[in-house]
């Protein structure tokens, strides 16, 4: 019975962690666009500065993605799995260097034979010590401060400004650092002292006893951070996170030629991090309004103009709408309704410089729908004339 005890502990400990791939919604072989795709859209349904925001589902979003996005961290992650606070635990289901039962002597008729265990219960070295190397072990995570958070924000503009390019301000209500302590957590004038909760340590040690024996567990210490000190006075305005909320102005450069649900980064542009860290990425998820006349097929322009049937028999001039105003085409004697005209050079720009798009015109031949006696006669007259 105790064999099958602590067998079913490990089993449960397996399934503590959900898969980095699940939270995203993706399989193991997406790649690397599938993944940014899916992230955006889940941090942009979670964000905890919208309505019905979850910040921990947003969280977690953020972190599956840190460790899919790096190709290192991902091959990591994919051998070994995830790690509780760096203690070598893997999400698949044990330690990364794997379970060892060569203690254990395997099931019999008796039961589990605890043969190399004390006469108390428990291995020799007791069980505190198996316990602690499964959740303490790994290296000292020593003042390890928490990046700031991303924020994806969408911004509109129209087609004239998607070819021209344009810059926008946006608001932002998010945390940035303290302007009282700058980011530090500490209020004016005060010093540091040896963390009380943790005597400078930088970890706490947890223990908890059951039926099994008594359990380790050593994490961070939540009071100094990891630090093993602490200020002797919390700054009064962002009590001691070196944060706080407020609002903040963004200038956006949007470049000519950007797509409709094309995305810009600003890299420190998101939430600043805890107590000084690094500060998170901001995305932009830039929407382009639909235009009445114009269309967009990769760098090209599409639109439709009517010219009259005189015109398109006899040749002629038409004036026309481009994105830079309005101008002359010359219409060659016998167009046909339907017929492409290309404008050089009056498109899209490339967003890698690469030139500029053309301007494609499309004309439909206009028909009036009542004719004189006069205008029949000379019509019919062209019936016969060989087209």
């Amino acid at each position: 019975m105790p064999g099958l005890l602590i067998f079913l502990f490990c089993a449960s400990i397996c399934i503590m962690a959900k898969s980095y791939y699940d939270i995203l919604g993706v399989g193991k072989g997406a790649g690397d666009s599938e993944i940014k795709k899916a992230y955006r859209k889940l941090a942009h349904k979670h964000h905890p500065d919208k309505g019905g925001g979850d910040e921990a589902k947003f969280k977690e979003i953020n972190e599956a993605y840190q460790v899919l996005s790096d190709k290192a961290k991902r091959q990591q992650y994919d051998q070994f799995g995830r790690t509780f606070d760096g203690g070598g635990f893997s999400a698949q289901g044990g330690p990364t260097g794997g379970w060892d039962f060569s203690g254990f002597q395997g099931f019999g008729d008796q039961g589990f034979n605890f043969e190399g265990f004390s006469a108390g219960g428990g291995p020799a070295g007791g069980w505190e010590d198996i316990f602690s190397d499964i959740f303490g072990g790994g290296e000292r995570t020593s003042g390890r401060r928490s990046r700031g958070q991303d924020i994806q924000v969408d911004a509109e503009i129209s087609f004239e400004k998607m070819v021209r390019g344009a810059e926008r301000e946006i608001n932002l209500y998010s945390r940035t650092a303290c302007d009282r302590c700058h980011g530090t957590g500490g209020d004016l004038g005060t010093g540091k002292k040896t963390c009380p909760t943790c005597k400078g340590a930088g970890q706490i040690k947890k223990t908890t006893r059951s039926f099994l024996g008594s359990f380790s567990q050593v994490g961070t210490c939540p009071e100094c951070k990891g630090e093993g000190a602490v200020y002797d006075k919390k700054c009064s305005k962002c009590g001691g996170d070196g944060r706080v909320k407020e609002e903040r102005r963004v200038k956006i450069k949007i470049p000519a030629g950007i797509e409709n649900g094309q995305t810009i980064s600003l890299q420190g542009q998101g939430e600043a991090g805890e107590r000084g860290a690094q500060s998170g990425d901001l995305y932009v998820n830039i929407h382009v309004r639909p235009h009445e006349k114009f269309s967009r097929k990769s760098n090209d322009i599409f639109s439709t103009e009517f010219i009259h049937f005189t015109v398109a028999v006899l040749g002629g001039k038409a004036e026309i709408d481009t994105i830079d105003g309005k101008l002359i085409l010359k219409i060659p004697a016998g167009t046909q309704s339907g017929e492409t005209f290309r404008i050089k050079g009056k498109g899209v720009p490339d967003l890698s410089g690469r030139g500029t798009g053309n301007h494609l015109v499309k004309v439909v031949v206009r028909v009036p729908k009542k004719l004189s006696r006069e205008q029949k006669e000379l019509l019919e007259k062209l019936q016969d004339t060989e087209i």
